[in-house]
Parts: structure tokens; sequence; C-alpha cells
């Protein structure tokens, strides 16, 4: 098990420009936690609000229809945010705005896209860079079940190259789109030397699932990223309550995503634009102290002889996968405290099966190559005590004394 990386608490980032709410200043580079709880709400104070507001409108009145025609034909050409108030749910939406503007300060890009899921935000950058002819995709595994299948099936009309990072240059072809890694991974939680991987893309954009680090704890575009993809149901969300996908990018990307939401309908609803700005308050809190009980967790997992193996990453972080020696399931269904579910980031710890759950639907060949093997559990670290924590898992772990003979029929029936 790797030492954890535990995030510098004055480090600071660049501010980015706010991406499209009207008359909202660009604040000075601040402090991680600074940026987290302001970010997006600077006009509040001048409009003599406190809590941002929630636009649910879905149309917006307008009695110049000369002018509003002009503006939708302004973002036909370049997808670029609207000037002056909205039109139409579609093209953009305040509330979501405010979220994208605080996203983009934390990732430090220069704007944001956000989506109604994170697998509809890479449906957005796969459809964009396919839509000038770049079809080709050069992927490196473990990825997100979902985005493996996303890829591998050519539901969108792509062509997926796998490869090790080391074998990214040579497989890039003058129609390759995009160059996409998710590190840490999941389930595995394993790391790619991002600035390394982004040298070897060349011209070709590298867009970085940034997930399960967050940018309290990796921001991938200062290492050379391009688009830095998040599902922001999962941290940050972080409270299970809200589903949506965002993309943090220039506002050259950003515009022929906003052209794909609006024309395919994958729009981020108002309300969970309102709660994904509520939960990037508190992202660096929430993420700090998980990562801390992870940390002893993973430590504590290790050192147990029912655990064959543990993953955590370098780079510290909330998320531990181990595998047992014994059956995975009796671990997932011994469990009390910890909730077996799917997803993560939620301030209550979570536990699943990758190879029946997540990552069931890519191939079981595939998946095994992958590191994702079927003796693999994953655990989203909350923020319940950690002694609470190790008492539920030892007890689903079952008795430390099993016989030889009885872990090898295990492996027998597993393979």
């Amino acid at each position: 098990m790797d030492t954890p990386f535990e995030a510098p608490s004055g480090s600071r980032g660049d501010a980015a420009s706010p991406s499209a709410y009207a008359d909202a200043p660009t604040a000075p580079a601040r402090a991680l936690a600074t940026e987290a709880v302001h970010a997006g709400r600077e006009d509040l104070v001048g409009q003599g609000l406190h809590a941002p507001p929630i636009d649910l409108s879905t149309t917006y009145p307008c009695a110049d229809s000369r002018a509003e025609a002009a503006r939708i034909d302004a973002f036909a050409a370049d997808g670029a945010a609207l000037d002056g108030p909205p039109v139409y749910g579609r093209l953009g939406n305040p509330t979501v705005a405010r979220f994208e503007t605080a996203l983009a300060r934390l990732e430090g890009t220069e704007t944001a896209v956000a989506f109604a899921s994170g697998m509809a935000a890479l449906s957005a950058v796969l459809l964009a860079r396919s839509a000038v002819g770049l079809r080709h995709v050069v992927a490196v595994r473990p990825l997100y079940g979902c985005s493996d299948h996303l890829l591998t099936a050519g539901l969108l009309g792509t062509e997926v190259t796998w490869t090790d990072p080391a074998g990214i240059a040579d497989a890039l072809r003058p129609d390759t789109g995009l160059v996409l890694v998710e590190s840490p991974a999941n389930p595995t939680l394993a790391e790619v030397d991002l600035r390394a991987v982004a040298h070897a893309c060349g011209s070709v954009p590298l867009l970085v699932d940034n997930t399960f680090a967050t940018p309290v704890l990796q921001r991938p575009a200062e290492q050379g990223a391009r688009l830095v993809l998040h599902s922001a149901t999962k941290y940050l969300g972080g409270h299970g309550d809200v589903m949506a996908g965002v993309v943090a990018c220039d506002e050259e990307t950003a515009g022929r995503l906003r052209q794909v939401r609006f024309a395919t309908g994958g729009v981020l609803h108002p309300l969970a634009g309102y709660l994904l700005l509520r939960g990037l308050s508190t992202l660096p809190v929430r993420v700090r102290a998980a990562s801390a009980t992870a940390a002893e967790l993973a430590a504590r997992l290790a050192a147990d002889p029912r655990v064959a193996r543990v993953h955590y990453p370098r780079l510290g972080g909330a998320m531990v996968s181990f595998e047992v020696r014994g059956d995975p399931h009796a671990v997932i269904g011994g469990v009390r405290l910890i909730t077996p579910a799917v997803s993560l980031g939620s301030v209550d710890t979570l536990i699943q099966h990758p190879a029946s759950i997540s990552h069931r639907i890519v191939d079981a060949e595939d998946r095994r190559g992958a590191g994702v093997s079927d003796r693999l559990v994953r655990l989203s670290v909350g923020l319940e005590d950690v002694e609470d924590l190790w008492a539920d898992l030892d007890a689903a772990l079952g008795e430390r004394g099993a016989r030889a003979t009885e872990v090898k029929g295990l492996h027998e029936a597993m393979r």
C-alpha cells in the first residue's frame, strides 16, 4: 500500500473567468477552500442575497424577436455563452451557470459545461469530436464500466484503441480526436503520470476523468489535460441526491459542447445545479476528512490476513479497493453500517462488487485484464467514525482463522 498524499491546505489556483451569469466579477487567485465557498456567488451581495437563487424557468420573455434571432444565430455559430438574459432552458440556465463557473475555478480551467449525467458529458465530448471528423479515441483501461462500454460498443460511431500509457503516442492516428484516461481509475485506483501522458498526446486533446480525485487532490489541467470530466453525481454533489456530469475545459471546446447539449437535450436541471453549487462549498472538507479515514482503513486492511491485496493511490483520496481471500459476495452481504450500493462520493460509506455491478457490462476477459478481479471489492469511504466502519468491515470479513482448505476451495469456486 502506498503512502497517501495530503493536499496542502494553503494550495492556491488561478481564477477563471465566470462562464455564464451576467455581471459577475472575476475574483483574484484564492485558496481552494475559499474558492469552493465563494466561486459562482460573487454577485449575490450586490443583489441583496445570501443564498443563490434557483431559476426554474424553462423559457424567458423577450419582445424584441429580431434581437433574439441574432443571439440565437450567434450561438449557432460558435456555441458561446449568451450575453444578456436567458432565452430557453436548453441554451442555458443561470443557476446551472453558477455551478459551471465555480467548478471551472476549482479545476483552473477557462470554463465548464454541465450535463444531466457523467455519461451525458462524456457522450457530448465524443459527439463534438466526431462532428469534425475525429472519431478515433485512444483510451487506457481501467475506466468506469459504462465509459468502457460506450467506447467498445461504438454506440456513437467512435472507434477505440485500448493501450497502456506507454503506448499512447504509437496509437495516435490522423483521425484521433481524443485520448481518455481515468486517474485514479475506477475501480483499481491505478494512477498514471498525467504530465507524461499529456506530452505523449501531442496536439490531440487529453481528457482526464477526475471523478475520484476531485480538484481537492488533483487538477489535471495544470498537468496538460485539455478536458477534465466529472461524474458530478459523486463527490461534487456529495450527498447521493443529485445526478449530473460536467466537463471543465477551454472556451472553444465549451462552445462545441454547448451546441451538442442544445441539440441533444442533455441539460442539467436547475435544482441539480443548485445542489451541486451547495455541494462544492463543503467539497474540500468532505474529501480531506473521508481521505484520512480511508487511509487508516487501507492500512488496517493491508495488515489483515483475510485480505489478499489492497489498492490505495499515492494521491490519497476516499476510495479504497481490496481483494479478499474469501467470498466477496459474503462481505457485501455482511455489512450492517456500510451501505451495499453502487455509486460513490456520498457522506455515507458505500461498498460494492465491481465485477457484478459497475463493471459487469465490460467483457470478462477485458475486465480481468484491466485488474478488475472477481474478488475485488470497492469501498467509497464516507464521514462516519473510523472505528465504527472498521468494526463493520471486520465483522463482514468473517473469522480470521479460516482454514487453508476452505480458502482454497473458495478460490476454485470463483474461477
